[in-house]
């Protein structure tokens, strides 16, 4: 089936985007699936954009359906932020009769354009559309790392699929292909200590808002790592985006998911990332639309800016480090870690190794670990970094 009869176009009087003539923008650039034009051709394309227009899984935001058309009237009329872009957009979902199609339908349609290697934006819609970004991966056999920018877990036992338990139905799959969830900007208000010590044992990652906050660069390997990312604004503050259901007086700045956009956009590994729950019934004057088109426009620079990074491709670029541990850690056979630091960026990587023969080909993509310059310093005082212990018990388990 073609991809054109998922989608629906777009009106560009609805989007009102003109083009300027001396100040090139976005929208100059992005061949669009409009009314009366040709669905866009995914040949030559690096990037696409696409809108959801679901709601129906939304728990407290109903509106969020019409976020995609509102986020393009913004991002549409931003300067252009890379000369070589190879993007397209093409245009919104159509809605299923149920949640269960529309997560279906995008399902087969991000798989179809991450198997041609197209990076994709989905413009929500609610979050349990989350559901759908890793189901694709499924359907592409791929074990992934999910970054979740949200003040809360959503890992709540409901019976169906809703923006508040996708997490919950994601880990109940089987077989399953999560490999490691991280949660960044978590709120222990919202969260409390017990859905903490859950995420614990299930050996998730969770970032407090506060400790990003103290230092944004550390949230930069956490990105780097990630094959998808999902964004709920709920996790940025009321005065910056407002748009929203359930908003909080706390929480990320809107410069702050900028910054995080970007790193997103710089890593090679990503595949995938949606921006869920802005209500545009909710907003003032397009704020939180604006907000999340220049989030956008950071993730877009970013990705043309990727350096094609992976040191497991190429040694040549990279700078060998050989760290001998002063005793043998129990349940790791050598007593020596390898890192390695790219010669263009300063970036940092751990390597695990994988001593079993039936694991290293399902995890291949895991066994390089993002990582900081203070990782491989707490390795040379023999004490070995905690992310790598938990991808080692886990590909060697």
């Amino acid at each position: 089936m073609d991809l054109c009869t998922y989608f629906e176009p777009i009106n560009k009087e609805r989007i009102n985007f003109k083009t300027k003539e001396f100040t090139p923008q976005l929208g100059d650039r992005i061949r669009t699936y409009w009314e009366g034009s040709e669905f866009p051709d995914l040949k030559n394309a690096t990037l696409a954009m696409l809108g959801v227009c679901e709601e129906r899984g939304s728990v407290s935001n109903k509106g969020c359906g019409n976020a995609p058309d509102e986020i393009r009237f913004k991002l549409y009329r931003l300067a252009l932020p890379c000369e070589e872009m190879t993007m397209i957009d093409l245009g919104n979902m159509t809605a299923g009769k149920s949640c269960e199609d529309t997560y279906f339908a995008l399902t087969e349609v991000l798989y179809k354009l991450m198997d041609q290697n197209i990076t994709v934006i989905i413009l929500g819609g609610s979050q349990d559309i989350t559901f759908a970004q890793y189901k694709a991966y499924e359907v592409l056999g791929r074990i992934i790392n999910m970054v979740a920018v949200d003040p809360r877990f959503d890992i709540d036992s409901s019976p169906v699929v809703d923006s508040h338990s996708y997490l919950y139905h994601i880990i109940q799959q089987q077989p399953n292909y999560l490999f490691n969830f991280t949660n960044v900007g978590y709120q222990s208000y919202f969260t409390g200590s017990k859905a903490v010590e859950l995420m614990d044992e299930l050996q998730f990652d969770c970032y407090r808002l506060g400790a990003i906050q103290e230092k944004i660069d550390k949230a930069e390997p956490i990105f780097r790592g990630a094959d998808t990312i999902s964004i709920d604004l709920g996790a940025i503050r009321q005065s910056d985006a407002p748009a929203n259901g359930d908003p909080s007086p706390h929480g990320f700045y809107g410069e702050e998911l900028c910054q995080m956009a970007r790193y997103a956009g710089m890593s090679d590994k990503l595949s995938s990332i949606g921006i869920y729950e802005l209500n545009p019934m909710l907003d003032h004057n397009h704020q939180t639309a604006h907000m999340v088109a220049q989030v956008l426009w950071y993730f877009i620079e970013g990705y043309y800016g990727r350096k094609n990074e992976i040191p497991s491709r190429d040694k040549l670029n990279y700078k060998r480090y050989l760290v001998t541990l002063s005793t043998s850690p129990q349940g790791l056979s050598e007593n020596e870690m390898v890192f390695y630091k790219s010669k263009r960026s300063d970036r940092w990587w751990m390597e695990v190794p994988c001593e079993r023969d039936e694991n290293r080909e399902r995890y291949k993509r895991q066994l390089l670990i993002p990582c900081t310059y203070e990782e491989y310093q707490q390795a040379l005082e023999n004490d070995i970094p905690a992310l790598w212990w938990k991808y080692y018990k886990r590909v060697n388990g």
